[in-house]
């Protein structure tokens, strides 16, 4: 007897079965059969009604002249299309006349594209509201502000520097080193420069065990963000918990801290599952934005690495139809003949003013191929870019598990993390 497994693959599925005896565990976030009280829309609505530490949003907004909302890019599941409405309609209520621009947050990301925009916000929104991508590469949009408590410079945009009032809409997920999204991160890397972003994800930081999915408690990362987004008055925020088909099933709005505690104690309770350590662990990014490239499935091996035993196999279903996503990351393996250890040896040797770009997630790959065999499955990626970066690609499911078992062996025994960035997995 077998089990069938389904995990997200962009916009689709991939399924196999697996073999009952062979299967430990399946492991999956309690969000994805959380029954929401109401529908989306009236979830938002009810959260922005009675915000947590903070006026209403439609009473900050009553004076104010230019009002700014920091918005998630094209990498997140954010459901902007039905948040941003209620936010544009929440601050005309209190002030009509209000100068409102969306600044969308891209980080360390490349720019959003029209398309992108549309498929997020809505036509509507797009045609009818002012929207700028931000560049962490355009220093002439860039203020300092000050210092972190890391030590690196404080340079944000200056759009947010000169609003009367500074708002963000995002999601509340594990993140793997931030502990998690939403909140504060709309700020730190959303919209700062490139030199903060670099700053903040130094090696010392990515390597302390601190900065991991779920913990924020003496994160280095977080409390640099937390410092940023205080500096950059960050004053509302309306942050959204989503399921697997990245439906909201709670929000949380008001003060930029407290709401997103209250919000990151829900996902937590959610999110927590144990480790089942197995000989091959089958996981996704989550499906379509989230794998759309190598560089943000590292995410969910991250989950995968928490369970998988030393020298395993970890399997991701992840399109990567962007290809690698970074080519600095790219970089990092493909002229590294060394491999993993060559790679982790050379980033920890990198003082934190000198950190290069996108060396986390170089690092953080590093880490996980130190422990296990990585096999991407993708039928929208060239092969090549995968196998240069020392993992192993296949091109369907059964295939990969036929390849995870040349290595591990045929009595390998197998964990299943459906989503792989929907969890927190405690060893």
């Amino acid at each position: 007897m077998g089990t069938t497994i389904k995990m997200p693959y962009a916009k689709s599925y991939l399924e196999t079965e697996i073999v009952d005896d062979k299967l430990l565990a399946v492991l999956e976030s309690k969000a994805h059969n959380y029954h929401a009280a109401a529908e989306q829309a009236e979830i938002v609505r009810q959260a922005l009604q009675q915000p947590i530490g903070s006026p209403r949003l439609r009473d900050l907004a009553k004076g104010k002249r230019k009002i700014v909302i920091i918005a998630s890019d094209h990498t997140r599941p954010v459901p902007s299309r039905i948040i941003a409405p209620l936010l544009l309609e929440e601050i005309r209520q209190g002030n009509p006349d209000a100068d409102i621009t969306f600044l969308i947050a891209t980080g360390f990301h490349r720019s959003t594209t029209t398309e992108e925009m549309i498929n997020k916000f809505g036509e509507k929104i797009v045609r009818e509201e002012k929207i700028i991508v931000h560049d962490c590469r355009d220093v002439s949009g860039m203020k300092n502000i000050g210092t972190l408590p890391s030590g690196g410079s404080i340079i944000i945009n200056k759009l947010a520097l000169e609003a009367d009032l500074l708002l963000a809409e995002g999601f509340i997920e594990p993140h793997f080193f931030a502990g998690f999204s939403g909140g504060r991160k709309s700020v730190l890397p959303g919209i700062v420069s490139k030199e903060t972003v670099l700053a903040n994800h130094c090696a010392k930081f990515i390597a302390s065990d601190k900065a991991r999915a779920g913990n924020l408690n003496g994160n280095p990362l977080h409390i640099d963000m937390l410092y940023a987004a205080k500096v950059a008055k960050l004053a509302f925020i309306v942050n959204v918990v989503i399921d697997a088909d990245k439906k909201i099933i709670k929000a949380y709005a008001g003060d930029m801290e407290k709401a997103h505690n209250a919000g990151c104690l829900f996902v937590g309770e959610l999110a927590s599952v144990k480790a089942v350590p197995a000989d091959i662990v089958i996981t996704s990014n989550g499906g379509y934005p989230l794998d759309q490239n190598i560089y943000q499935t590292v995410k969910g091996m991250s989950a995968a690495e928490a369970t998988v035993k030393q020298g395993g196999v970890i399997i991701i279903c992840s399109a990567c139809n962007d290809g690698h996503g970074g080519e600095a990351f790219y970089k990092w393996f493909a002229e590294e003949a060394g491999g993993a250890q060559k790679v982790m040896d050379k980033i920890m040797k990198i003082e934190a003013a000198e950190t290069i770009a996108d060396q986390w997630e170089a690092q953080i790959l590093a880490r996980i191929q130190l422990k296990a065999t990585v096999i991407i499955v993708t039928d929208c990626c060239d092969h090549k870019f995968i196998e240069a970066m020392h993992m192993k690609a296949a091109k369907t499911l059964p295939e990969a598990i036929d390849m995870a078992k040349s290595i591990a062996g045929e009595a390998a025994t197998f964990t299943v993390i459906p989503d792989g960035v929907s969890v927190i997995v405690n060893e």
